[in-house]
């Protein structure tokens, strides 16, 4: 497999390292450690997506599924920085999930185990060298502020389009 490593300041989140290499962050996959009722697992996402946990939940057909703390992640991955987990979860005996939304790219750019070194590799690479179930469970940023907008929104209607409160009397 051809890859490239890149050098940069330190980061310690999906978007930090995408800003640092200016990588899209539909580019940047960053990888999350979570816990299941069959064990742990490591789901995969563009940088810019956010985990829909039902979703992932249905995907690796779990009952119960939540984030893992820092001393699980660092039990599971011991020559890891915390929180610098690559996507090569198979490495480690840890079964890997990707979105879909990653195929996208044609090149990922992931962590390589520090807060200061990425891998940039070919995204059928990975997959052909990690084999993850695939799946859909991310949910873009931009659209998942958009149902709060609204609701803010709709809580801020004009005084005349509001009820009018009714006050009981004192008795």
């Amino acid at each position: 497999v051809k890859y490239t490593t890149h050098k940069h300041p330190t980061a310690y989140t999906a978007q930090e390292i995408a800003a640092a290499l200016h990588v899209p962050g539909k580019q940047l996959a960053k990888c999350v450690l979570v816990k299941t009722d069959k064990g742990l697992a490591l789901a995969v996402l563009p940088a810019i997506h956010l985990i829909d946990f039902a979703k992932l939940k249905k995907l690796l057909r779990v009952k119960t599924l939540s984030l893992t703390s820092e001393a699980e992640i660092k039990q599971a991955f011991p020559d890891v920085e915390v929180g610098a987990m690559s996507p090569f979860g198979n490495l480690y005996h840890v079964p890997v999930v990707a979105d879909t939304a990653l195929a996208d790219a044609k090149d990922i750019v992931c962590n390589a185990g520090s807060h200061t070194e990425s891998v940039k590799l070919r995204y059928q690479d990975f997959e052909r060298v990690v084999t993850p179930r695939v799946g859909v469970f991310g949910l873009h940023i931009a659209k998942a502020a958009k149902p709060k907008a609204k609701a803010k929104a709709a809580s801020r209607r004009p005084a005349a389009k509001r009820r009018p409160r009714t006050r009981r009397a004192a008795g």
